[in-house]
């Protein structure tokens, strides 16, 4: 495996990657790819990312992990992350591996973790160019996943207001009201260690906004020929497995769900056997190398 560090633009913002190309690829011949979104405010050095992108590479593909804009290496107000800027970040990358060499323009796939895979399938909703979808723990709507994420009255009144002051903060200061990550999506202490060092600790309440916002349940029954994977933990502390329940019944075909016992929401970076298997076996049959 040959990795490269690469920038590329989006929306006049240089992003940073890393492209990875398999050790026997014909250097005379074009492959399929496959694209890497990382999780909330995380970063391409994400284990998961790693881990990954270093096993689609030995299955034959090329492969792409990039830092979005305001995350790790990447240009961009740090902080900001805006679920539509992201999936246009996801759009301008599929625009740079198109205009590689080495890589099959109509061969491009886009995988996800959290909320990198509710973005995977929301821009490849949009985006016919992209071949197909896999989402690691993603969701398909953002008021249902933060009402369980915030399951109390006292919990729910306490996000509800931070949304509402977020706005006021906006229009009198015309400054952002920032705001702990755990106020936002709250991850149990015993599985914090999995947030990747560098990832970012404070959001502006606009984040919050867009994540409230955004519903990738409204496209993603535009997928449909091509083929798209979900996954999740059967039990998700984090994200609720229901979210990709909806996204199944949203979806046309064909589509597969696979929830996954013994895990929690980090189902990649705790190199789950299972999904690997998973994983591996429905590339094989929808999307080879």
């Amino acid at each position: 495996m040959r990795e490269e560090k690469i920038t590329f633009d989006s929306d006049g913002l240089k992003l940073s990657g890393v492209i990875a190309i398999p050790e026997n690829a014909a250097p005379d011949k074009t492959h399929a790819a496959m694209m890497f979104l990382h999780g909330f405010g995380s970063t391409k050095d994400a284990g998961g990312c790693i881990e990954t992108c270093r096993m689609l590479t030995g299955l034959g593909y090329v492969t792409l992990r990039f830092d979005m804009r305001g995350c790790g290496e990447s240009e961009g107000e740090k902080g900001r992350v805006i679920c539509l800027e992201q999936v246009a970040d996801t759009r301008n990358a599929v625009t740079y591996l198109s205009g590689l060499s080495f890589v099959d323009s109509g061969r491009i796939g886009c995988m996800g973790a959290s909320f990198g895979a509710a973005v995977t399938v929301y821009a490849t909703g949009v985006d016919e160019r992209i071949a197909c979808a896999v989402s690691a723990g993603g969701w398909g709507d953002g008021v249902s996943k933060f009402r369980r994420q915030h399951p109390t009255p006292e919990g729910w009144a306490r996000f509800t207001a931070m949304l509402e002051e977020g706005r006021r903060h906006r229009e009198r200061t015309g400054q952002s009201l920032m705001v702990p990550r755990y106020e936002i999506v709250p991850i149990p202490e015993h599985l914090r260690h999995n947030v990747v060092k560098g990832s970012i600790q404070s959001f502006p309440a606009e984040t919050a906004q867009s994540m409230y916002d955004f519903r990738a349940n409204d496209v993603v029954g535009n997928i449909s020929p091509r083929p798209l994977l979900l996954m999740h933990p059967s039990q998700d502390s984090v994200t609720p497995t229901e979210q990709s329940i909806g996204l199944f019944q949203h979806a046309g075909q064909p589509t597969e769900l696979h929830l996954f016992a013994e895990t929690d929401h980090f189902l990649l970076g705790e190199k789950n056997i299972s999904a690997q298997l998973v994983l591996r076996d429905w590339l094989s049959r929808y999307f080879p190398a």
